[in-house]
C-alpha cells in the first residue's frame, strides 16, 4: 500500500477528467454546384442547430411557436396527409409494416380517373434505420440536394424515401476499407434537431413536380424524443399502432397509445402483427405467440379499430432483406379494390385450399403469402378511407 502522504496525489489523479475527444467528422461531397455536407457523428455544441450537416447561406430556421413557448403543428411541405407508424416496443415489425404499407397505398386510386395515390416513406429511426435494407437502397449512395439545399428522396418501387440510413458517412476501418455500421451518438437535443431537419427540409416534390397525397412516417419504438417532436412540431393526419400478441407487447402498446392521445396525434386504429401461422397442409390457426384475445380485448378498452392482423409469413422477412417488400410480389388472388367492406374474418386466406387425403382443406405456400399480401391491401385501404 502506497504511504499516506501519496494518498491525495494519487486519488486526485484519479479523478482528474480524462481529455475530451476528437469529434470525428465526415464531409459528404454531393453532385450539385456548390453543395456539401458536413456530419459530425458525435455531440458538439456547434452542430446542434444543424445536425444533418445542411448548407446554410445564413441563419437555421426557428419553428414558428405559440404564446406558451411549445412549437405551432404544420403541414410538411409538399405533402398533403402524414400518416405515422408507431409502436410501443421494439421487435414487432413495424418497419416492414411501414414499407407494406407504403407500397399498397400507391397501388390504391386516388380517385376516379384511375390514378394512383403518390405515397412517400420517411424513417424518423434516428439510431436504428431499416428503410434503405427494406427498400433496397443500401450502397445507393447518398440524397442530392436541390438548389435551395432541401434533401432529394430516393426511389425504390416507385416511393420516394429518405432516412437516416442514407445520410450516415462510411467509417474507415484499420485496413483503409469502409463500413456501413456507423453508430450515430447524439443527445436528446442533437436527436430532435435532426427530427426537425428530416420532416421540415426534404424536397418531397423532386422529380415529379407534384405534392405526395400521402406520407408514411416510420417510427421508433417507444415514447421518446422522436415521437414527441412528431406529435409537437408535424400537424397528423391519422396513426397505425402495431403490435404483436403478447402481453408484453400489449403493455407498452397502451403506453404509446395514452401519449399519442396526449400529444394531440389521431389514431386511426391498431396492426396485430404475427397473429398467427398456417401450416402447410392445413387452415388451422396456430397462435405461436398466443391468441389475439389480449389485442382484441385492450382495443376494445381503448376503444381502438382493428385494421388488421397479419399472419406470420416467412416470405415477408426474405423480401424484406432482399430489398423488395412482399406487396410487390404479384398475386392472382387479391383483388385490388380500395372499397373492400371490413369483416371480422378477413385475416383469413382469400379462398379456400385444395382437398387433402384427410377431407380437409389444404394451404400452399402461394396462398399463405396471398393472405399476407391481402392483410397489407385490406389495411392500406382502410387507413386511407379514414383520412
Amino acid at each position: 500500500m502506497p504511504p499516506a502522504n501519496r494518498l491525495v496525489p494519487l486519488a486526485r489523479s484519479a479523478l482528474t477528467p480524462l481529455a475530451a475527444p476528437r469529434l470525428a467528422t465526415c464531409t459528404c461531397r454531393f453532385p450539385t454546384p456548390s453543395t456539401s455536407r458536413a456530419f459530425s457523428l458525435s455531440s458538439s455544441a456547434q452542430s446542434h442547430d444543424n445536425p444533418l450537416g445542411l448548407p446554410r447561406n445564413d441563419a437555421p430556421p426557428t419553428m414558428p411557436r405559440m404564446q406558451r413557448g411549445l412549437p405551432k403543428k404544420r403541414k410538411i411541405p409538399g405533402v398533403k396527409k402524414v400518416v405515422v407508424v408507431s409502436s410501443g416496443k421494439g421487435g414487432v415489425g413495424k418497419s416492414s409494416v411501414s414499407v407494406n404499407l407504403a407500397l399498397a397505398l400507391s397501388g390504391l386510386p386516388a380517385a376516379a380517373d384511375g390514378a394512383r395515390l403518390r405515397v412517400g416513406i420517411l424513417d424518423l429511426d434516428i439510431f436504428g434505420p431499416s428503410l434503405p435494407k427494406l427498400m433496397g437502397l443500401e450502397g445507393m449512395g447518398e440524397p442530392m440536394l436541390t438548389s435551395d439545399n432541401r434533401l432529394t428522396p430516393l426511389r425504390a418501387h416507385g416511393l420516394p424515401c429518405m432516412s437516416m440510413g442514407f445520410l450516415l458517412p462510411n467509417s474507415p476501418t484499420s485496413d483503409g476499407t469502409n463500413n456501413a455500421d456507423t453508430p450515430v451518438v447524439w443527445r436528446g437535443m442533437m436527436v430532435m434537431k435532426a427530427v426537425q431537419q428530416l420532416l421540415f427540409d426534404v424536397d418531397w416534390r423532386a422529380g415529379s413536380g407534384h405534392d405526395l397525397d400521402v406520407l408514411v412516417i416510420d417510427t421508433p419504438p417507444g415514447t421518446g424524443d422522436v415521437a414527441l417532436s412528431l406529435g409537437q412540431l408535424v400537424d397528423v393526419d391519422g396513426s397505425v399502432i402495431v403490435t404483436t400478441p403478447q402481453d408484453v407487447a400489449i403493455i407498452d402498446t397502451r403506453k404509446g397509445v395514452a401519449m399519442f392521445r396526449k400529444i394531440g396525434i389521431p389514431i386511426t386504429g391498431a396492426v396485430l402483427n404475427m397473429s398467427h401461422f398456417l401450416c402447410p397442409g392445413s387452415t388451422t390457426h396456430h397462435y405461436i405467440f398466443g391468441p389475439p384475445t389480449s389485442f382484441r380485448q385492450t382495443c376494445s378498452d381503448l376503444s381502438l379499430p382493428i385494421l388488421a392482423e397479419i399472419p406470420i409469413e416467412p416470405t415477408l422477412s426474405s423480401c424484406g432483406d432482399q430489398g423488395s417488400p412482399l406487396v410487390m410480389m404479384s398475386s392472382p388472388f387479391i383483388a385490388r379494390d380500395s372499397s373492400h367492406a371490413p369483416s371480422e374474418h378477413d385475416h383469413k386466406l382469400p379462398e379456400a385450399g385444395k382437398r387433402g387425403a384427410n377431407g380437409l382443406d389444404e394451404t400452399s405456400e402461394d396462398q399463405r403469402q396471398d393472405g399476407a399480401r391481402a392483410a397489407f391491401e385490406r389495411l392500406a385501404a382502410r387507413v386511407w378511407n379514414k383520412l
